[in-house]
């Protein structure tokens, strides 16, 4: 348990902020009392994850019984690629994309992530930060592969569309003021 306690912590701190303590916390105690049910100690660091996320979305839920309304509508025509070469926040940039992910610091992709939904920031997390594969993060989450995908999907429109207000409500768009 101890060498998995920074990146269960990491993983926690992506997924519920400021309450990640409490979810390692939470995991490491139910860990305990199912000691018993882990077969094989060789699979221990995937049986602590999995017991993890689940403690973070009890958090989560108990947090916010109601998800938040998301316009996949909008969120699915927004194009950040496009976006960023329609308004030219950096116009003497020859590499105007990468310039516009520059300007956000790791915090700021944090805080991005929990700006998104539970159901499309866990599979996220889970795929392009923890590097779990989507047929792992189905079993993880025991819902259908098909459906981990759709969330993937659906989740990284929404990530780009939050990054983009993100970067104009933060004034990340230095030069554009200019």
């Amino acid at each position: 348990m101890r060498e998995q306690l920074p990146r269960l912590y990491w993983t926690a701190r992506t997924l519920v902020g400021d309450d990640a303590e409490d979810a390692v916390q939470d995991c490491m105690v139910k860990a305990f009392e199912r000691f018993d049910q882990l077969n094989d100690l060789a699979a221990g660091a995937a049986w602590l994850r999995s017991i993890l996320v689940n403690c973070c979305r009890d958090r989560l839920r108990a947090k916010a019984r109601q998800p938040g309304e998301v316009e996949f509508e909008e969120a699915e025509r927004f194009s950040l690629y496009r976006k960023i070469a329609y308004e030219d926040p950096f116009p003497y940039s020859d590499s105007l994309h990468l310039d516009f992910l520059q300007e956000f610091g790791r915090e700021d992709v944090h805080a991005v992530l929990r700006r998104l939904p539970e159901l499309y920031r866990i599979p996220l997390v889970l795929v392009y930060m923890d590097g779990f594969l989507a047929k792992e993060t189905a079993a993880i989450l025991q819902v259908p592969l098909g459906t981990v995908l759709a969330r993937l999907h659906r989740g990284r429109k929404l990530f780009e569309k939050q990054m983009w207000d993100y970067a104009q409500e933060n004034g990340l768009l230095k030069e554009a003021s200019r």
